[in-house]
């Protein structure tokens, strides 16, 4: 077995703050190290007496006090070393900016820890002290996971109206430490009409994003990217021409994972004009595309039926038919996002009720063929334009996340009300929801509350049900919960619906849901009764007569 290394830490001379070396040594503890605390004011000799005695590896010293008084101490310590013979021991400091200086000038120390995000921390623990970039940040998502643990992965959207702002902005968030994945958010010109360039109206260019429109773009994002904490890109994969999207965003951009809806992008939200049944086998295409590359996939599906004000069984059951599809499709690798405080109104306990339901059903498909990594983020329109409120929204719904045990942290800036975000509120943002995410590491309270089980069991029952709705609508269908019509269907007749889709010609639009005591219903048409999904489908009659007497007025 191997020989564990030993870690002597304590705070320095008159210090009494033990916080910081006590977050480290915590940290050590989980990387394998053997730690010992000797606690805080602590004179030189006994830290020295005290690494001499174990046969200490490394000794972590903490100072937070006067730059003057470590510059002393600093003094001493190189002497005292001398001394007891201890040279060969490696050194390391963490304090305040200013008396970090004051370490750096002092040359005793191999690694000095200041402002430093905890990827750096984690890092050095393991090891990893090559110059070389790639060594100490992992280039694939799965990788650089493994490598942050028991920290999430942190990654935000980022888009500016011009190619130069935005790789200008890139550098600089890369520059800041401050994430791992930069969302790259192409305009909408992109998004549609990369590859039919003769379509574009260059006067809304820049609408939405940041206006791609030759290889050379983005190559040039990606290299902004090369600096700092080299944090990896991805982006979505476009409404049209998604396998060349994809070949494009591989070839440029490495794209992390792939983001893929299974219903969306399409005529159903106008984002493009590919009709339901069209748009639903285009994706899975992609998808299995992508699948066939090792490359992970994402179905940003549940939340964007939430978007629309669905109820909370239908986010549950799409959560684990997307799930289910991407591992139909091959996908090994697979992301899991949760969208929160969505819809407006939603409470902490209820969201996490909704959440857990749908963790568990997609549970059931984990294998050692299939790998699912949980993602989360704050609900788009939970954030007041108010930018103070902002923060304090963004702070809350963070903490409700880490409820989940997220792989992913999708921190969504507190200027998304207000404006488009500039580098400098992304890395607010990330500093933030970093300062929360470590806060959670100290430990959190169990979610095994009444109200969240009781919540949680009806989401799955429910859920359950209309998926088994669905099956049964494609009785003699191989697999109804992949095959395009059988979805397609779903969607016209109102098994799967939102009531911001009332008028749309793909779907039924005659679904009415309420926020009640913080969780999303269906109700009926007073909206003075809640829903069962039982009721729900018998009042529409989706099991009538009404599939092919309808045939005529859906477009296919």
């Amino acid at each position: 077995m191997k020989k564990k290394r030993k870690i002597i830490g304590a705070a320095m001379g008159n210090c009494v703050h033990v916080a910081g070396v006590l977050g480290f040594l915590k940290l050590a503890e989980s990387e394998g190290y053997e730690t010992i605390f000797l606690g805080p004011a602590c004179s030189i000799d006994r830290i020295l007496g005290a690494a001499k005695e174990v046969n200490a590896d490394i000794v972590a010293i903490s100072y937070r006090l006067t730059p003057a008084a470590s510059r002393y101490l600093f003094a001493r310590l190189k002497e005292k070393i001398h001394e007891f013979g201890l040279e060969n021991i490696e050194y390391i400091f963490g304090g305040t900016l200013p008396v970090a200086e004051e370490a750096e000038k002092s040359g005793i120390f191999r690694k000095i820890f200041s402002t430093q995000p905890i990827s750096e921390v984690i890092a050095y623990l393991k090891g990893i002290n090559s110059t070389e970039s790639s060594a100490i940040y992992p280039q694939d998502l799965i990788h650089r996971r493994e490598a942050m643990r028991p920290f999430p992965l942190i990654r935000h959207h980022f888009g500016l109206p011009s190619v130069e702002e935005t790789v200008k902005g890139i550098e600089k968030i890369a520059e800041a430490k401050v994430l791992d994945i930069i969302s790259i958010a192409p305009d909408q010109i992109a998004q549609s009409a990369y590859f039919r360039q003769d379509e574009i109206d260059s006067g809304l260019g820049g609408a939405g994003g940041v206006p791609l429109r030759d290889e050379n773009d983005w190559h040039s994002l990606y290299n902004a990217s090369r600096r700092g904490n080299y944090p990896l890109l991805r982006s979505y994969n476009g409404t049209r021409d998604l396998i060349k999207m994809a070949r494009l965003l591989q070839d440029t951009i490495h794209n992390a994972w792939a983001a893929i809806p299974l219903c969306w992008y399409s005529a159903l939200d106008g984002r493009s004009d590919r009709k339901l049944k069209e748009a639903i086998s285009e994706n899975q295409s992609a998808i299995a595309w992508h699948a066939e590359r090792n490359i992970p996939v994402e179905i940003n599906e549940p939340h964007q039926w939430g978007l629309r004000g669905a109820h909370d069984t239908i986010f549950v059951a799409m959560a684990y038919i997307s799930a289910y599809n991407a591992k139909k499709l091959g996908v090994h690798d697979y992301i899991s996002q949760y969208m929160l405080n969505t819809p407006p109104g939603t409470s902490p306990t209820m969201d996490l009720a909704k959440m857990l339901a749908a963790k568990e059903l997609i549970s059931r498909l984990e294998d050692r063929d299939f790998k699912v990594y949980t993602q989360i983020r704050p609900g788009l329109m939970a954030f007041p334009s108010d930018i103070d409120r902002a923060k304090g929204t963004l702070a809350s719904s963070i903490y409700t996340g880490m409820f989940l045990q997220p792989d992913i942290v999708h921190v969504v800036s507190f200027s998304e009300a207000d404006h488009a975000a500039t580098p400098d509120d992304i890395i607010e943002s990330c500093k933030i929801s970093r300062q929360v995410i470590e806060n959670t590491m100290l430990g959190i309270p169990s979610v095994n509350s009444k109200d969240i089980m009781r919540r949680k069991n009806e989401l799955k029952a429910e859920a359950l049900y209309l998926i088994e709705r669905i099956e049964m609508l494609g009785q003699g269908v191989e697999d109804p919960l992949t095959d395009p019509e059988i979805l397609t269907w779903a969607v016209k007749l109102g098994i799967l619906d939102a009531p911001d889709l009332i008028g749309n010609p793909y779907a039924r639009g005659k679904l009415k849901t309420s926020v009640i005591g913080g969780a999303c219903y269906a109700v009926d048409k007073s909206e003075a009764r809640i829903l069962s999904e039982m009721d729900r489908l018998d009042e529409i009659g989706v099991y009538s007569d009404e599939k092919d007497s309808d045939t005529q007025r859906f477009q296919f």
